[in-house]
Protein backbone atom coordinates (compact mmCIF):
# COMPACT_ATOMS: atom_id res chain seq x y z
CA UNK A 1 0.00 0.00 0.00
CA UNK A 2 1.38 3.34 -0.67
CA UNK A 3 1.97 5.44 1.64
CA UNK A 4 -1.15 7.85 1.75
CA UNK A 5 -3.50 4.91 1.67
CA UNK A 6 -1.67 4.01 4.96
CA UNK A 7 -2.35 7.36 6.22
CA UNK A 8 -5.83 8.08 5.26
CA UNK A 9 -6.93 4.70 6.59
CA UNK A 10 -4.83 5.26 9.82
CA UNK A 11 -7.14 9.12 9.79
CA UNK A 12 -10.33 7.08 9.16
CA UNK A 13 -9.94 4.89 11.95
CA UNK A 14 -8.91 7.01 14.36
CA UNK A 15 -12.41 9.57 13.87
CA UNK A 16 -14.60 6.68 13.62
CA UNK A 17 -12.93 5.49 16.83
CA UNK A 18 -13.67 8.83 18.14
CA UNK A 19 -16.72 9.03 17.41
CA UNK A 20 -17.82 5.95 18.98
CA UNK A 21 -15.94 6.23 21.68
CA UNK A 22 -17.72 9.38 22.46
CA UNK A 23 -21.17 7.97 21.85
CA UNK A 24 -20.48 5.11 23.88
CA UNK A 25 -18.61 6.53 26.88
CA UNK A 26 -20.39 8.36 29.32
CA UNK A 27 -17.62 10.98 30.58
CA UNK A 28 -17.91 14.70 30.02
CA UNK A 29 -16.02 15.29 27.12
CA UNK A 30 -17.87 12.82 24.90
CA UNK A 31 -19.23 15.84 22.76
CA UNK A 32 -15.71 16.65 21.74
CA UNK A 33 -14.97 13.24 20.81
CA UNK A 34 -17.87 13.59 18.46
CA UNK A 35 -16.83 16.81 16.98
CA UNK A 36 -12.93 15.78 16.86
CA UNK A 37 -14.41 12.80 15.10
CA UNK A 38 -16.34 14.70 12.85
CA UNK A 39 -14.08 17.28 12.14
CA UNK A 40 -11.12 14.77 11.20
CA UNK A 41 -13.55 12.89 8.89
CA UNK A 42 -14.27 16.08 6.94
CA UNK A 43 -10.87 18.25 6.95
CA UNK A 44 -8.29 15.43 7.05
CA UNK A 45 -9.98 12.31 5.47
CA UNK A 46 -11.82 13.28 2.77
CA UNK A 47 -9.53 16.02 1.27
CA UNK A 48 -6.70 13.36 1.78
CA UNK A 49 -9.35 10.69 -0.02
CA UNK A 50 -10.54 12.73 -2.42
CA UNK A 51 -6.43 13.56 -3.46
CA UNK A 52 -5.24 10.03 -3.86
CA UNK A 53 -8.71 9.48 -6.28
CA UNK A 54 -8.30 12.30 -8.50
CA UNK A 55 -5.04 12.18 -9.08
CA UNK A 56 -3.48 11.92 -12.40
CA UNK A 57 -7.65 12.55 -13.76
CA UNK A 58 -8.88 15.10 -16.47
CA UNK A 59 -11.77 16.97 -14.52
CA UNK A 60 -12.87 17.84 -18.00
CA UNK A 61 -14.04 14.28 -18.71
CA UNK A 62 -16.11 14.70 -15.68
CA UNK A 63 -18.26 17.71 -16.36
CA UNK A 64 -21.01 18.25 -18.55
CA UNK A 65 -19.96 20.20 -21.92
CA UNK A 66 -21.41 19.95 -25.29
CA UNK A 67 -18.51 17.59 -26.39
CA UNK A 68 -19.60 15.52 -23.19
CA UNK A 69 -23.29 15.44 -23.63
CA UNK A 70 -22.80 14.85 -27.83
CA UNK A 71 -20.91 12.12 -26.82
CA UNK A 72 -24.16 10.79 -24.13
CA UNK A 73 -25.88 11.00 -27.00
CA UNK A 74 -24.16 8.89 -29.39
CA UNK A 75 -23.75 6.60 -26.81
CA UNK A 76 -27.06 6.02 -26.37
CA UNK A 77 -28.17 5.49 -29.74
CA UNK A 78 -25.41 3.25 -30.79
CA UNK A 79 -27.07 1.22 -27.49
CA UNK A 80 -30.33 1.36 -28.54
CA UNK A 81 -29.99 -0.20 -31.70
Amino acid sequence: MKPIHVITLIAFLASIISITCGLILDVEYAPKLVGFGVVGLFLVVFPLFSYYRWKGKDVKDYMLTKENLDKMRENQKKNKI
